[in-house]
Order: structure tokens, then C-alpha cells, then sequence
């Protein structure tokens, strides 16, 4: 026979001050670590959910990343022209091009500095991407011309892009002509015409050539064979899988961020449930020698008071998870370990990751109520209705 959960009910509601410093505590723990949490999967979804499977990107073999990858124009020009893989446009022009990239060190509006991303790219780049770069003030920057384009998330953050203004490169002053817009990491990136952008960057090469596919095309295969060719050797890899290999380092490090707060504060909860448990205990002996004496057997004892641990932990983190809901779709900016640029990016409070507080909130709650609910079902009843 299992005790009333009414009974439960009734003592968190008489002690409620002690409950609410312990629902409380383990809110603001639930809440510390979903915010990690969904930053987290903010800089992961930028990465790794906006990719495309049917672009590819050529690189020298060997790299890990386009800044580690130079590319021979000559080679790279071979390429685009004679893989029979490369898909064409309705001019029967290759849908390829060249691209540089390299980090650029810039002032942020609010002081400091950062390193920002400059692309140079090719006319082909865009009708690569299609919708992906969309153009939301002013207008494309012209072949040839000292012009660029500046992510719309760079707009707020780093001197000297807004429209109409003029970015500094080495010794070529370079006008802002568009703002645009990217699913990808793109919005935290300066784009300009390819040659201008290596005369500016003092570069003698494109970093890699970017195509879309043509349809049922054996990615492993073409990887495979370009690896091992000796006119134009590249290391083959989708747009997706690329970006999410350039996510790894800080997600890791969010990740053990999360993982340290979680123990460190996660601890001082257990601490606070357990005391609020054990006071509890202290306060309803007579009780709980009432109920053993009454037929309850000391497991529905024990039962009776996780429940009630378990209830304490998910009050606390629905409260914790209420906390942290404002937090979706603040922007906020980080350096991304893999390429050393800073990246914007919004925070996610995703299901998976309110799931996940939850869940560490039940935990914490049943940790805490582990020890005195043994200690309850351990009385035995003649003691228990001996103390006052």
C-alpha cells in the first residue's frame, strides 16, 4: 500500500518557504546550464543546419580548412572546366568558382578588436547559392570594382560596415555598397570581387573552388579519384559536412562549460534539497512513525519521499526553464576556435534542450531526496512516535 500523494502535497505546501529556497535553487541551476546549453545549439544549428549536400567544396589535399587550403588559379580553373561532374548552368557554364578567404583583423563598435572573415568571390558564387545570400540594402558590389558586401550581423558590431562607409584593407579602401543576409555563417562575413579581394589581402591564390553537383553523382568516388589526381588534386567534401568540421572546437568547449557549471552548481542544489529533506524529516518524525505504525511498509515510505524530492525537481526546473526562455534569439558574438574568427549567432532554446534541464532537474531533485528518504523508512515506528 502506497502512501497518499496528498500527503506529499500538503507538506511541501506547509513548508513552503523551505520549498521554494530549494525550487528556487535548483531553477537557477536549470537555468545556468540551458543557457549554456541553448548558446550552444545557437552555434551548432548555425553551422551545421544550414549546409547544402548538393555544393561541394575542392580544396588542396591535406587541408582541414579553406584559411590551411591554397588553390593554383590554373589548376583550379582545369578543374571547373573539365570535371565532368560539375553541373552547368542554361549557358552551359560550369556552376563554379574560385574563392579567397582570410581573417582580417577589425575594430568592434563597442571597443576591442576581432578577427572578421573577408571573401573574395567570383560572379558564379552567388547563382551557386541562390536565396542563400540575399542582398536587404543597397546593392551587389560590381566585378572588378574596390566594392564589397557586409553580413547584415556585422553591421552593429564592426566599424566602419554600414552602408555607405569605407573598410580598410592593407592599402586598399574598399566601399560598402550592400548589406546581406545569410542562413549560414556567411551574415559574419565581408565579400568582395575575388581579384580585388587578392590584390587587397596580398594573396597569390584562391583558397578553394566552390560547384554544385550534378544529380546522382558518387560524392566517395569523385573524392576518391580527385584525391589521387595528378593535373588537379583536391580534397572533396559537401558544404555541410564542411561547415559542421568548423564547429567542433567551441561546441566542445560550450559543451565541458555546461558540463563544469552543471557539477559545480548542481552540487550546492543537491546540498540545498537534501537539508530541505532532512529538515523536513526532522519536523514530521511523529508523522512518519504514525504511518509505519498505521501498516505502511517502509519501501512505500521511501517512495512517498522521493516522490516528493522528485516533485521539489520538477518545480524547479519548470522554473529554471522559464528563466531561460527570454534568452531565444538574443545575438550575441563568440570566436569560433576552428577558423579564430568571431561569429554571431542567436541563442536556441530548443525542445531538446528544455528536455535536457528538466530531466537534470528531476536528477537533482532525486539526489537530493535519496539519503532522507532512507533515513525515513529506516525509523523504526515505536522510536519515531517517541520524539515529539
Amino acid at each position: 500500500m502506497l502512501v497518499p500523494l496528498t500527503y506529499n502535497l500538503r507538506s511541501l505546501f506547509v513548508r513552503r518557504s523551505s520549498t521554494l529556497l530549494t525550487v528556487f535553487g535548483i531553477g537557477a541551476t536549470v537555468a545556468v546550464l540551458a543557457g549554456v546549453l541553448s548558446l550552444r545549439q545557437g552555434f551548432q544549428s548555425l553551422f551545421q543546419e544550414q549546409g547544402r549536400d548538393d555544393i561541394v567544396i575542392f580544396m588542396r589535399p591535406g587541408a582541414n580548412s579553406e584559411g590551411e587550403s591554397l588553390f593554383n588559379r590554373r589548376t583550379a580553373q582545369r578543374l571547373m572546366k573539365t570535371e565532368p561532374a560539375i553541373a552547368q548552368d542554361e549557358n552551359e557554364q560550369p556552376l563554379a568558382s574560385q574563392e579567397c578567404y582570410v581573417a582580417v583583423r577589425r575594430r568592434k563598435l563597442g571597443g576591442g578588436e576581432t578577427n572578421v572573415p573577408v571573401r573574395g568571390v567570383e560572379p558564379m558564387s552567388f547563382k551557386i547559392r541562390g536565396e542563400g545570400i540575399r542582398i536587404i540594402d543597397g546593392r551587389p558590389f560590381q566585378p572588378g570594382a574596390d566594392e564589397v558586401i557586409v553580413g547584415a550581423k556585422l553591421v552593429g558590431r564592426i566599424q566602419n560596415c554600414k552602408l555607405g562607409s569605407v573598410i580598410q584593407i592593407n592599402t586598399s579602401p574598399l566601399k560598402v555598397v550592400g548589406i546581406f543576409e545569410s542562413d549560414g555563417p556567411f551574415d559574419s562575413e565581408i565579400w568582395g570581387d575575388l581579384d580585388r579581394m587578392l590584390n587587397a589581402l596580398q594573396r597569390p591564390f584562391p583558397n578553394r573552388v566552390v560547384s554544385t553537383l550534378k544529380a546522382g553523382v558518387d560524392l566517395e568516388a569523385l573524392a576518391a579519384r580527385l584525391e589521387k589526381d595528378k593535373e588537379t588534386p583536391a580534397k572533396v567534401i559537401t558544404e555541410r559536412d564542411y561547415l559542421a568540421s568548423q564547429s567542433g572546437a567551441l561546441a566542445g568547449v560550450l559543451g565541458l562549460l555546461g558540463g563544469f557549471l552543471a557539477v559545480v552548481m548542481g552540487t550546492a542544489a543537491v546540498f540545498t534539497a537534501t537539508n530541505t529533506m532532512l529538515a523536513a524529516i526532522s519536523s514530521r518524525t511523529h508523522e512518519i512513525g504514525v504511518l509505519l505504525a498505521s501498516g505502511f511498509r517502509p519501501i512505500p515510505v521511501f517512495l512517498s519521499f522521493m516522490f516528493e524530492a522528485l516533485l521539489l525537481g520538477l518545480i524547479g526546473g519548470l522554473i529554471g526553464a522559464l528563466l531561460v526562455l527570454p534568452l531565444n534569439g538574443i545575438e550575441t558574438g563568440a570566436t569560433n576556435f576552428d577558423t579564430f574568427t568571431e561569429v554571431a549567432f542567436a541563442f536556441r532554446v530548443t525542445p531538446g534542450v528544455l528536455m535536457t534541464a528538466i530531466i537534470f532537474a528531476l536528477a537533482l531533485g532525486l539526489a537530493g531526496g535519496a539519503i532522507p528518504a532512507w533515513r525515513a523508512a529506516r525509523m523504526k515506528p515505536i522510536d519515531a512516535l517517541r520524539r515529539s
